[in-house]
């Protein structure tokens, strides 16, 4: 991935033609932390909502994250961060990889769901797993995450129950194998 790689949706086009907005992906920097921390809460308090109840919500995306630790896991992982096009620029989501192929967080801001954002941050995802020579993707999807990752072509291991500061949530461990295209 380039610095500066920009992505346009024509899904935006045809929803919402006098609002198209470019989505530019670019790696991360550390001072990225905070603002992907608010998207990252954010996110899971109006998107995935509709798909756990609130005191998992709370769990989830709670205000007592300790955002040093948070921000520290960035480090020696690939991750790209899409930008809208906006003055100044919204961050639009982040994604990243591990050394392992397992992808930790993906998320995009409630803003700018079913834009192409998700799509083209996986597909630098893929293009740095198959840089890294890596032939097994990983992931532990939210329930709302689930038919995005289906429709990359992840297949379903198993569903699990996760603990999240005294909440029980359920995810969907995944795969992506390389025989298999995004």
């Amino acid at each position: 991935m380039s610095p500066d790689t920009p992505v346009t949706s024509s899904a935006t086009a045809l929803l919402c033609p006098a609002a198209i907005l470019m989505i530019r992906l670019r790696p991360y920097r550390p001072d990225d932390g905070p603002r992907l921390l608010h998207l990252f809460r954010d996110t899971i308090r109006r998107v995935n909502i509709r798909d756990y109840p609130a005191s998992q919500i709370t769990a989830w995306a709670s205000d007592e994250i300790d955002a040093s630790a948070w921000c520290r896991r960035f480090e020696d992982r690939f991750v790209v961060v899409a930008e809208d096009s906006s003055e100044p620029p919204r961050v639009a989501g982040f994604a990243e990889l591990e050394p392992d192929g397992h992808i930790d967080r993906v998320y995009v801001s409630a803003d700018h769901q079913r834009q192409g954002v998700g799509r083209a941050m996986l597909q630098a995802i893929l293009a740095e797993a198959e840089r890294q020579g890596l032939e097994r993707l990983f992931v532990e999807a939210s329930l709302t995450a689930l038919p995005f990752f289906e429709s990359l072509g992840f297949s379903t291991i198993a569903r699990q129950t996760v603990e999240c500061r005294g909440e029980r949530l359920v995810n969907v461990r995944m795969e992506w194998l390389r025989s298999e295209t995004l």
